[in-house]
């Protein structure tokens, strides 16, 4: 049964068509992988969906009364509230039943005859729907599932204002599944997960009864939940049968055929437009070329094949050779408090280490303590006096994002010249409008392109980055993975993905709560 039909959409962005006169149909129960380049508009497809952007045309038909929810990692919360009371307002649909039920047991206290047997079967069939949705035993079906996020490792009585970013998303997202919507709409909700709690978040969604749609560039996770494919591509949505890998075998043949029509009818083009140049002037052909001109009209003319833009991340080097590159002993770290046991290890200065870990634990917080942006507890560490620190933090942060790609780029490199800056910009696949318009108008894999690109202009020889691979699509993953693997230096890597790491990392070193 269908709860979706999208009829003729088409939306427009920064003089972009992201979708062009596109249908859909999504069924009761379907679980539907979203995937696409970065910037393709994935993102504008759900906030389309969730009702939050209106699109420049077509049509979005919902099923009556059919609830929607949407996971904006975005979102403001009220920072006042505990967990427990946030998590709690995902029943506020049943409150509003038990209200209407103690309203009609004041209500039945005086009546009677007919009216009475109307309000007896009109509250049973209410209490019937609090006890199917275990109203009376909440709090355990809340922590069923927020425990599978790990949100007790932060605590329910815990102020929403003092919980970390990732700490916030796992929220939001436990909030979500506990309202158990007829459509789900999930946008990268692996970013902030770590690998135990994305087992369990796949778990839980292959067992879900409902539908959800599901953006990721995590291949694995749409491998495990998603029994069909979104695309958004060429200016098209188009829907595919199969999980992720089963998606890129039909995708290969069918752009190789979307390709050969756009040249055969540019061809067409072609062909019809030199003849109507030759021939407008001449009387004797004029009405010929008029015809010609009538066809040419009529022709709705493919949007040209999107190429996958190719990115290339490098990071430049300076030399060093040593067995003591970074030198911690017993150190300690947290705010208050102590997050993790006391940290002892040793790098050479080619060695790659994975820091993995709960989210929440403290990995971010061993960072910044690395790079003396927060004091340590006790214990000691230190780099060696010849090293070069370059650093990617995870936040998708800017300081002025309305300025453009070319301008931040620009600002952080004064010196470079114009034809500079285009072609480190091209390098990560940030070409044409991507490196004029701003900052925050562009999509978050692009935005952490523009990061890596400016990274990539200062030498070190050793790099600390905390979650890099957040928001990046397939390919431009693979590109900075192979940098990573070319570079000569240390390498100090936060990541929930065990793909990225693996083959990277020769040091694993495991962050857990004290």
């Amino acid at each position: 049964m269908s709860i979706l039909e999208i009829k003729g959409l088409s939306h427009r962005y920064d003089d972009k068509d992201l979708f062009v006169k596109s249908d859909l149909t999504v069924n009761s129960g379907e679980h539907i992988g979203v995937v696409g380049l970065n910037g393709a508009g994935k993102s504008t497809f759900i906030n389309i969906l969730a009702g939050k952007l209106v699109q420049d045309d077509g049509e979005v038909r919902r099923a009556q009364n059919l609830r929607v929810a949407y996971l904006d990692q975005h979102a403001t919360l009220d920072k006042s509230l505990t967990v427990m009371e946030y998590l709690r307002a995902a029943f506020s649909y049943l409150d509003a039943v038990n209200e209407k039920l103690e309203a009609i047991y004041l209500e039945m206290a005086e009546a009677d005859g007919e009216k009475l047997d109307r309000l007896i079967a009109k509250s049973s069939r209410l209490q019937d729907e609090l006890n199917d949705a275990d109203y009376y035993d909440l709090e355990a079906k809340i922590k069923k599932v927020a425990n599978g996020l790990g949100v007790n490792k932060f605590g329910y009585e815990a102020i929403i204002g003092t919980l970390s970013g990732g700490e916030r998303a796992k929220l939001m997202l436990s909030k979500l599944l506990l309202e158990s919507p007829d459509l789900m709409l999930l946008d990268e909700p692996t970013n902030f997960l770590d690998i135990e709690h994305i087992d369990w978040l796949s778990k839980y969604l292959n067992s879900y009864k409902k539908t959800f749609l599901v953006i990721s560039h995590d291949c694995a996770f749409l491998n495990s939940v998603a029994k069909t494919i979104v695309s958004i591509e060429n200016g098209s949505i188009r829907k595919f049968s199969g999980n992720y890998d089963q998606y890129l075998v039909q995708r290969e043949i069918l752009n190789k055929q979307y390709e050969d029509d756009y040249n055969r009818q540019q061809a067409e083009i072609k062909r019809l437009q030199t003849y109507i140049d030759k021939n407008k002037a001449r009387a004797a052909t004029a009405g010929m070329a008029n015809s010609r001109k009538k066809m040419l009209d009529r022709i709705e003319v493919m949007a040209k094949p999107v190429s996958v833009r190719d990115c290339k991340f490098s990071f430049p080097y300076t030399e060093l050779s040593t067995k003591d590159l970074l030198t911690v002993k017993d150190l300690k770290i947290g705010y208050d408090k102590q997050l993790i046991p006391d940290v002892t290890l040793k790098l050479t200065s080619v060695d790659k280490v994975w820091i993995r870990g709960t989210n929440g634990v403290g990995k971010t917080t061993l960072i910044k303590t690395l790079l003396r942006r927060l004091p340590p507890i006790g214990g000691t560490f230190s780099f060696h006096v010849a090293a070069k620190i370059g650093y990617i933090e995870q936040d998708l942060k800017f300081d002025n994002p309305n300025l453009s790609a070319y301008q931040a780029y620009a600002s952080a490199f004064p010196s470079a010249t114009q034809k500079d800056i285009r072609a480190a910009l091209a390098k990560v696949g940030l070409t044409g409008d991507l490196a004029v318009n701003p900052i925050c108008k562009l999509s978050g894999g692009e935005m952490m392109r523009l990061k890596l690109a400016v990274a990539s202009e200062t030498a070190s020889n050793v790099l600390i980055l905390d979650e890099p691979t957040n928001h990046l699509d397939v390919k431009a993953k693979a590109a900075l993975k192979e940098a990573l693997t070319n570079y000569p230096g240390a390498l100090i890597l936060v990541t929930h993905e065990p793909d990225f790491a693996d083959g990277l990392c020769n040091i694993v070193f495991d962050a857990k709560a004290k």
